[in-house]
């Protein structure tokens, strides 16, 4: 019976995985192009997305590479870049039951992304391990294969042909998204209030300069740190759940 449930979560996970796998490859894609035009060949750029699963993280990887940075920024600038996991680690690690054992919680700790996230957390209840590598094992492989099949293929492509095959990563948020928010009238405030956020971001002068990933994390702790305030869950309620 464990078994049985194992499998479904998995093969829920996978069906999941799927709109993340077709938004991955398009972005890896173009990440690909520009691993190109530093020198990577198809094999290195494989494997640099197959150990950093981070789009952001990614590209300044290969800017840097281009400046020919010491490798000391490299790190630095990536750790950066990706600080905002720390977040989602800590907040996906409640997700899961108590009973989990450590070596998951440390394999899916290497996977954790914006859209694994996102679907993550939209599910009810415990999180399965199942599921998360469900939804890896189909989206993961897109992301390497991309970044090499862009590198060897990418300059016979337009861009508005490889920047429209990104739509599917939006699709697929707004999917994640919309329906919680319009169950919980708390959940919709703070969407709007992310996306009212980010556009200030991006538009007032003085906050432009800040990166993306400082970006998110800012908004991220502080949105966070608001909707605790304003709507808190009682602990009650929360272990019902």
């Amino acid at each position: 019976m464990r078994n049985n449930n194992r499998r479904a979560a998995f093969l829920n996970g996978m069906q999941d995985g799927i709109p993340i796998a077709l938004g991955y490859f398009a972005v890896s894609f173009s990440l690909g192009i520009a691993a190109r035009s530093v020198g990577l060949s198809p094999m290195q750029g494989f494997l640099a997305s197959a150990l950093c699963n981070a789009s952001a993280g990614e590209y300044a990887l290969f800017t840097l590479i281009g400046a020919k940075a010491a490798l000391w920024e490299i790190v630095l600038v990536t750790l950066i870049a990706n600080a905002r996991y720390f977040l989602m680690s800590c907040a996906l690690s409640q997700r899961f039951s108590p009973e989990t054992p450590f070596f998951h919680r440390l394999l899916i700790g290497n996977y954790i992304t914006d859209e694994f996230f996102g679907i993550s957390v939209a599910r009810e209840g415990w999180l399965k391990p199942a599921y998360y590598y469900g939804a890896v094992a189909v989206a993961a492989p897109c992301w390497a294969v991309g970044t090499a099949l862009g590198i060897r293929l990418g300059l016979l492509l337009s861009p508005r042909i490889v920047s429209a095959l990104s739509v599917a990563l939006y699709g697929m948020f707004l999917a994640v998204i919309i329906p919680p928010a319009k169950r919980d009238r708390a959940v919709a405030c703070c969407v709007a209030a992310g996306f009212l956020c980010s556009w200030a971001f991006g538009a007032i002068p003085a906050l432009k300069t800040i990166s993306a990933g400082t970006r998110t994390i800012l908004l991220t702790v502080g949105l966070s740190a608001a909707a605790a305030l304003l709507f808190p869950i009682r602990e009650e309620a929360s272990h019902a759940e």
